[in-house]
Protein backbone atom coordinates (compact mmCIF):
# COMPACT_ATOMS: atom_id res chain seq x y z
CA UNK A 1 0.00 0.00 0.00
CA UNK A 2 1.24 3.80 -0.53
CA UNK A 3 2.17 5.69 1.97
CA UNK A 4 -0.81 8.14 2.62
CA UNK A 5 0.23 12.05 2.00
CA UNK A 6 0.80 13.99 5.33
CA UNK A 7 -2.48 15.80 7.39
CA UNK A 8 -0.16 18.29 8.10
CA UNK A 9 -0.42 21.03 9.23
CA UNK A 10 3.06 22.12 7.38
CA UNK A 11 5.11 23.75 10.27
CA UNK A 12 8.24 25.59 9.88
CA UNK A 13 11.20 26.96 11.05
CA UNK A 14 9.95 30.43 11.56
CA UNK A 15 6.41 28.92 12.59
CA UNK A 16 7.65 27.50 15.73
CA UNK A 17 10.12 30.19 17.03
CA UNK A 18 7.06 32.67 16.28
CA UNK A 19 4.77 30.48 18.12
CA UNK A 20 6.97 29.81 21.12
CA UNK A 21 7.56 33.57 21.22
CA UNK A 22 3.96 34.00 21.46
CA UNK A 23 3.46 31.04 24.33
CA UNK A 24 5.80 33.20 26.51
CA UNK A 25 9.55 31.62 25.95
CA UNK A 26 11.90 34.42 27.16
CA UNK A 27 15.43 35.10 25.66
CA UNK A 28 17.85 34.67 27.90
CA UNK A 29 15.45 31.82 30.49
CA UNK A 30 16.55 28.34 31.13
CA UNK A 31 13.68 26.32 29.68
CA UNK A 32 13.82 22.20 30.64
CA UNK A 33 11.73 20.86 27.37
CA UNK A 34 9.86 17.53 27.29
CA UNK A 35 8.88 17.16 23.71
CA UNK A 36 6.50 15.29 21.16
CA UNK A 37 7.86 15.58 17.58
CA UNK A 38 5.03 13.78 16.19
CA UNK A 39 2.18 16.63 17.77
CA UNK A 40 3.74 19.26 16.64
CA UNK A 41 2.28 18.39 12.63
CA UNK A 42 4.70 18.07 9.89
CA UNK A 43 7.73 20.02 10.91
CA UNK A 44 10.04 20.97 8.02
CA UNK A 45 13.35 19.16 9.25
CA UNK A 46 12.01 17.00 11.76
CA UNK A 47 14.11 16.83 14.95
CA UNK A 48 17.17 19.47 14.09
CA UNK A 49 14.34 22.43 13.24
CA UNK A 50 12.66 22.06 16.44
CA UNK A 51 16.29 22.41 18.54
CA UNK A 52 16.75 25.27 16.15
CA UNK A 53 13.00 27.05 16.95
CA UNK A 54 13.74 26.72 20.77
CA UNK A 55 17.62 28.09 20.46
CA UNK A 56 16.47 30.92 18.53
CA UNK A 57 13.41 31.94 20.94
CA UNK A 58 16.21 31.69 24.38
CA UNK A 59 18.86 33.23 22.35
CA UNK A 60 22.35 33.50 22.75
CA UNK A 61 21.69 33.94 26.72
CA UNK A 62 19.44 31.09 27.14
CA UNK A 63 19.49 27.41 27.68
CA UNK A 64 17.62 24.15 27.12
CA UNK A 65 17.79 21.53 28.64
CA UNK A 66 15.89 17.51 28.22
CA UNK A 67 16.05 14.40 29.44
CA UNK A 68 18.01 11.92 27.99
CA UNK A 69 17.34 9.07 29.92
CA UNK A 70 18.80 5.48 29.56
CA UNK A 71 16.31 3.03 31.20
CA UNK A 72 17.93 0.17 29.06
CA UNK A 73 20.56 0.44 31.20
CA UNK A 74 18.84 -1.57 33.78
CA UNK A 75 18.31 -4.84 35.79
CA UNK A 76 16.93 -7.29 32.82
CA UNK A 77 15.24 -9.01 35.54
CA UNK A 78 12.59 -5.82 35.54
CA UNK A 79 12.54 -5.39 32.11
CA UNK A 80 8.62 -6.12 30.64
CA UNK A 81 8.52 -4.29 27.22
CA UNK A 82 9.43 -6.66 26.07
CA UNK A 83 10.68 -9.42 28.73
CA UNK A 84 13.54 -11.38 27.90
CA UNK A 85 14.44 -14.99 29.22
CA UNK A 86 15.44 -15.37 32.38
CA UNK A 87 18.23 -17.55 31.41
CA UNK A 88 19.57 -14.46 29.32
CA UNK A 89 19.84 -12.70 32.71
CA UNK A 90 23.20 -13.55 34.23
CA UNK A 91 24.79 -13.33 30.73
CA UNK A 92 23.12 -9.38 30.22
CA UNK A 93 23.89 -7.91 33.21
CA UNK A 94 27.96 -9.37 32.52
CA UNK A 95 27.88 -7.77 28.89
CA UNK A 96 26.09 -4.77 29.01
CA UNK A 97 28.41 -1.86 28.02
CA UNK A 98 28.59 0.70 30.62
CA UNK A 99 27.40 4.24 30.21
CA UNK A 100 29.52 6.93 28.63
CA UNK A 101 27.52 10.35 27.85
CA UNK A 102 29.46 10.92 25.10
CA UNK A 103 27.79 8.09 23.07
CA UNK A 104 25.06 6.11 25.08
CA UNK A 105 22.09 7.02 23.08
CA UNK A 106 18.81 8.29 25.21
CA UNK A 107 15.89 5.89 24.80
CA UNK A 108 12.49 6.70 24.94
CA UNK A 109 12.20 10.17 25.72
CA UNK A 110 11.75 11.06 21.62
CA UNK A 111 13.93 11.83 18.83
CA UNK A 112 14.45 15.60 20.06
CA UNK A 113 16.43 14.74 23.24
CA UNK A 114 18.37 12.89 21.18
CA UNK A 115 19.42 15.78 18.93
CA UNK A 116 19.64 18.39 21.78
CA UNK A 117 22.39 15.14 23.12
CA UNK A 118 24.21 15.42 19.62
CA UNK A 119 24.30 19.15 19.14
CA UNK A 120 27.70 20.87 19.19
CA UNK A 121 28.30 22.12 22.69
CA UNK A 122 25.91 19.97 24.20
CA UNK A 123 26.71 18.94 28.20
CA UNK A 124 25.32 16.18 29.36
CA UNK A 125 24.95 15.39 33.20
CA UNK A 126 26.64 12.03 34.50
CA UNK A 127 23.71 9.82 35.93
CA UNK A 128 23.46 6.59 33.95
CA UNK A 129 19.64 5.56 33.84
CA UNK A 130 18.47 10.00 34.34
CA UNK A 131 21.06 12.37 32.87
CA UNK A 132 19.44 15.37 31.28
CA UNK A 133 21.45 17.17 28.65
CA UNK A 134 21.95 21.04 27.95
CA UNK A 135 23.05 23.83 25.33
CA UNK A 136 23.62 27.09 26.77
CA UNK A 137 25.80 29.02 28.70
CA UNK A 138 23.90 28.08 31.85
CA UNK A 139 24.35 24.34 30.89
CA UNK A 140 27.40 23.20 32.77
CA UNK A 141 25.63 24.99 36.21
CA UNK A 142 22.61 22.53 34.97
CA UNK A 143 24.70 19.35 34.27
CA UNK A 144 27.07 19.32 36.34
CA UNK A 145 27.35 16.98 40.19
CA UNK A 146 24.30 14.57 39.07
CA UNK A 147 25.82 12.22 41.58
CA UNK A 148 24.80 8.25 40.72
CA UNK A 149 22.80 7.24 43.52
CA UNK A 150 20.29 10.54 42.67
CA UNK A 151 18.27 9.49 39.93
CA UNK A 152 15.81 12.54 39.78
CA UNK A 153 16.60 14.20 43.37
CA UNK A 154 18.77 16.75 45.19
CA UNK A 155 21.95 16.20 43.66
CA UNK A 156 20.28 16.04 40.41
CA UNK A 157 19.93 18.77 37.60
CA UNK A 158 15.94 18.88 38.57
CA UNK A 159 17.06 20.36 41.58
CA UNK A 160 19.40 22.97 40.15
CA UNK A 161 16.77 23.91 37.63
CA UNK A 162 14.54 24.67 40.44
CA UNK A 163 17.21 26.81 42.33
CA UNK A 164 18.19 28.50 39.42
CA UNK A 165 14.02 30.11 38.65
CA UNK A 166 13.85 27.94 35.04
CA UNK A 167 10.67 26.55 33.47
CA UNK A 168 9.06 23.40 32.19
CA UNK A 169 7.94 23.65 28.95
CA UNK A 170 5.48 20.44 27.84
CA UNK A 171 5.65 20.75 24.15
CA UNK A 172 2.91 18.05 22.62
CA UNK A 173 4.20 16.09 26.08
CA UNK A 174 1.19 15.15 28.97
CA UNK A 175 1.96 16.00 32.63
CA UNK A 176 3.00 12.06 32.53
CA UNK A 177 6.40 13.42 31.16
CA UNK A 178 7.22 16.04 33.65
CA UNK A 179 10.18 14.58 35.71
CA UNK A 180 9.78 18.09 37.94
CA UNK A 181 7.18 16.22 39.67
CA UNK A 182 9.97 13.40 40.93
CA UNK A 183 11.49 15.87 42.46
CA UNK A 184 8.58 15.97 45.07
CA UNK A 185 8.85 12.55 45.56
CA UNK A 186 12.40 12.68 47.41
CA UNK A 187 10.62 15.29 49.47
CA UNK A 188 7.90 13.71 50.95
CA UNK A 189 8.32 9.72 52.88
CA UNK A 190 8.79 7.24 49.96
CA UNK A 191 9.99 3.66 49.50
CA UNK A 192 13.56 2.76 48.65
CA UNK A 193 14.73 0.59 46.47
CA UNK A 194 17.56 -1.74 44.48
CA UNK A 195 18.85 -0.13 41.47
CA UNK A 196 21.32 -2.34 39.07
CA UNK A 197 22.89 -1.27 36.15
CA UNK A 198 26.22 -1.61 34.57
CA UNK A 199 28.90 0.31 35.83
CA UNK A 200 32.85 0.76 34.94
CA UNK A 201 34.14 -2.44 37.22
CA UNK A 202 31.25 -4.47 36.40
CA UNK A 203 27.59 -5.21 37.49
CA UNK A 204 26.32 -2.82 40.60
CA UNK A 205 24.05 -1.92 42.63
CA UNK A 206 22.76 1.37 44.26
CA UNK A 207 20.10 2.01 47.31
CA UNK A 208 17.66 4.99 45.61
CA UNK A 209 14.65 6.64 46.18
CA UNK A 210 11.78 4.67 43.89
CA UNK A 211 10.36 6.68 41.49
CA UNK A 212 6.92 6.27 39.61
CA UNK A 213 4.83 8.45 37.29
CA UNK A 214 1.89 7.16 38.26
CA UNK A 215 -1.09 9.12 38.44
CA UNK A 216 1.12 12.09 37.69
CA UNK A 217 -1.84 12.81 34.35
CA UNK A 218 -4.07 13.42 37.52
CA UNK A 219 -1.64 15.59 39.50
CA UNK A 220 -1.11 17.45 35.90
CA UNK A 221 -5.10 18.01 35.91
CA UNK A 222 -4.82 19.30 39.76
CA UNK A 223 -1.82 21.75 39.29
CA UNK A 224 -3.13 23.47 35.85
CA UNK A 225 -6.71 24.17 37.92
CA UNK A 226 -5.25 24.98 40.74
CA UNK A 227 -1.82 27.21 39.59
CA UNK A 228 -1.04 29.14 37.14
CA UNK A 229 0.00 27.53 33.92
CA UNK A 230 0.12 29.20 30.18
CA UNK A 231 -1.44 27.12 27.75
CA UNK A 232 -1.75 27.81 23.86
CA UNK A 233 -0.69 25.81 20.58
CA UNK A 234 2.49 25.77 19.06
CA UNK A 235 2.26 23.61 15.44
CA UNK A 236 -0.68 21.33 16.13
CA UNK A 237 0.45 20.47 19.25
CA UNK A 238 -0.57 22.02 23.05
CA UNK A 239 1.92 23.46 24.38
CA UNK A 240 2.12 24.19 28.43
CA UNK A 241 4.55 26.72 30.36
CA UNK A 242 5.41 26.64 33.96
CA UNK A 243 7.99 27.35 37.05
CA UNK A 244 9.83 23.92 37.78
CA UNK A 245 9.56 25.27 41.74
CA UNK A 246 5.38 25.86 40.85
CA UNK A 247 5.47 21.84 39.91
CA UNK A 248 7.69 20.64 42.73
CA UNK A 249 6.29 22.67 45.31
CA UNK A 250 2.51 21.48 43.88
CA UNK A 251 3.31 17.38 43.77
CA UNK A 252 4.95 17.45 47.54
CA UNK A 253 1.28 18.56 48.71
CA UNK A 254 -0.67 16.47 46.13
CA UNK A 255 1.18 13.38 46.28
CA UNK A 256 1.05 12.92 49.92
CA UNK A 257 -2.50 13.24 50.01
CA UNK A 258 -3.48 11.59 46.83
CA UNK A 259 -0.50 8.98 46.48
CA UNK A 260 1.36 7.92 49.74
CA UNK A 261 3.93 5.64 50.11
CA UNK A 262 5.22 4.12 53.23
CA UNK A 263 8.93 4.57 53.57
CA UNK A 264 10.83 2.18 54.01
Amino acid sequence: MPTPPPTGPLVTLDTLRTQLRELGVRPGETLLAHTSLSSLGWVNGGAVTVVRALLDALGPDGTVVVPTQTGDLSDPAVWADPPVPPEWWAAIRATMPAYDPRITPARRVGVVPETVRTWPGALRSAHPQTSFAAIGPRAAEVTEGHAPDCRLGERSPLARLEAMGARVLLLGAGYASCTSFHLAEYRIPSPRVAVGRPGPEGWETVTEVSISSDRFDELGHDFERDRPVVRGKVGAAEARLFPVADAVAYAERWLAVHRPREEE
